[in-house]
């Protein structure tokens, strides 16, 4: 792989506006192939990429002198270091990570592209174990899902959690989290999700479309209450923080991921959301638990959860595969708000 003669043009699927994929991603079959690498820099020959509601999320939100387009799309990827730069990366080596969203904005990068550049930091090695397709869309879920349980609420063994999305990919991967380290964990989904999750580990199910989550869980509360609470949907519905002292512990942790739906309810969702978890005093009936909004990765810990993976304490689930020049039948999956696991396409045609 040392000796790989590369091509100065690639295809790269590129966000060139603001607004929804199919208006805002374009196929641009003569981009040029990053050539230049800064320190701690590696240049990676990509074999698959995976997709994130952020994505979707920030092309539609952002505006260009912010977002610096075109830029290519999405950030998790599975790939083949193909100059390692004098980092720990040797050229050959199978690895998988992700262009953060702030270095994409910065350099235009990102994982739909034959070849990237990354920082190191972001990347790490791939198990023997698992595919270029299955490693594709562990990055970012697993290092927010770490994030959330471990840096913010500090779980701990024996502590009992409750994922309201159990089935979204951050969902998935805190479950798995949690349970490597013996919690007990609650989930919500649709009924058709829940031999999946217990097959990974989920204790209790909750079935959101039999009644609103905080109702069930307001009429059979868990003894003791829960520790720490994950809305790894992004909040569509408020009543889930404002009824938690019902069922989340005095000192307990209300978190979200971000960012929001998108859309005017989204919109309207979290000024609601602000004024319940941040304006509302105490005295006049605010929530008496803490609510934490995230959006931030700690890199640092990227290594640390990986071994999660290297373990096989953390596993993909992979919802499907598309070729890459099937991009928007991909985005079109990701926006059908059905899908269970990483939505992931495959850069190289040739990998599994």
């Amino acid at each position: 792989m040392s000796d790989i003669q590369l091509p100065q043009k690639q295809k790269a699927w590129q966000v060139v506006r603001k607004g929804l994929p199919k208006d805002a991603v374009v196929l641009n079959e003569q981009a040029d192939v990053p050539s230049k690498l800064g320190p701690g820099d590696v240049l990676i020959k990509v074999q698959a990429a995976a997709f994130n509601p952020v994505g979707y999320k920030l092309m539609g939100l952002l505006p260009n002198f912010i977002a610096k387009r075109p830029y290519v799309a999405e950030h998790d990827f599975a790939g083949i270091v193909v100059n390692g730069n004098g980092t720990e990366f040797q050229n050959g080596q199978e690895v998988y990570g992700l262009v953060s969203a702030d270095v994409t904005f910065k350099t235009q990068q990102g994982a739909l592209q034959e070849y990237l550049v990354a920082p190191a930091s972001h990347v790490v090695s791939r198990p023997a174990n698992l595919k270029p397709t299955e490693a594709a869309g562990l990055a970012l879920v697993g290092l927010t899902a770490y994030q959330c349980l471990f840096n913010i609420a500090k779980l701990e063994p024996g502590q009992s959690i409750f994922i309201n999305g159990g089935s979204t990919s951050v969902g998935i991967a805190a479950i798995q989290l949690a349970k490597a380290i013996g919690c007990t964990v609650t989930v919500s989904a649709s009924g058709q999700k829940e031999e999946l999750l217990k097959s990974l580990g989920v204790d209790h199910f909750i079935d959101y479309k039999k009644a609103p989550v905080y109702k069930q869980l307001e009429e059979n509360p868990p003894s003791p209450k829960f520790h720490f609470l994950l809305e790894a949907v992004g909040i569509t519905d408020v009543t889930l923080y404002t009824h938690c002292e019902k069922y989340l512990a005095p000192g307990g942790i209300f978190l979200s991921v971000g960012p929001y739906p998108h859309g005017f309810h989204g919109f309207l969702e979290a000024l609601h959301l602000t004024f319940e978890a941040f304006l509302r005093p105490k005295f006049l009936g605010g929530v008496k638990r803490k609510f934490i909004l995230t959006t931030t990765l700690p890199f640092e810990d990227f290594k640390t959860y990986a071994q999660y993976v290297a373990d096989s304490k953390v596993k993909p689930v992979v919802d499907s595969v598309f070729a890459f020049e099937d991009v928007q039948k991909a985005y079109d999956r990701v926006l059908s708000q059905h899908a269970t696991g990483k939505v992931v396409v495959k850069v190289d045609p040739n990998v599994e």
